[in-house]
């Protein structure tokens, strides 16, 4: 078991996180649908992508830190 890689829970924790941010991936889905029709290259969808990044990585930190205090938790009450 020594040898087994370390896992990173991000990419999991963040699918979970998704769908509670439903609401900022179809602002930006929307956003998409307009400007692809832009011919002058002015119009873009910058802020709507990082309002969903920005939740998304909201709740995965609250997921993080819940999941350091359960290992803190774990590690701290073994005799």
């Amino acid at each position: 078991m020594a040898d087994a890689e370390p896992v990173d829970p991000k990419n999991y924790l963040e699918e979970r996180c998704k769908p509670q941010c439903v609401k900022s991936l179809y602002d930006y889905e929307r956003c998409m649908k307009r400007v692809e029709n832009d011919d002058s290259g002015h119009k873009h969808c910058t802020g709507q992508y990082f309002d969903y990044w920005s939740c998304v990585d909201k709740l995965l930190q609250s997921s993080l830190i819940s999941l350091n205090d359960v290992a803190a938790f774990n590690v701290t009450s073994l005799p």
